[in-house]
């Protein structure tokens, strides 16, 4: 059965505003971890994104 309550971050009706401070705060913890850079000016649902892909690259998030 699917879990209609996990929007797709493309459909948000707030994705296109400024990423929150916390999703700025874990993305460049998950960042620092893969050795990766971040830009800084990233949406809520760019940001969501990034997480996820950065999750799964540190293993974090299981």
């Amino acid at each position: 059965m699917a879990d209609n309550r996990v929007k797709d971050p493309q459909d948000w009706t707030t994705g296109d505003e400024p990423a929150t401070g916390a999703q700025e705060s874990y993305l460049n913890t998950l960042a620092t971890e893969a050795h990766e850079d971040v830009p800084d000016d990233l949406t809520k649902a760019e940001a969501s994104q990034r997480i996820d892909e950065l999750q799964e690259k540190t293993g974090r998030g299981r």
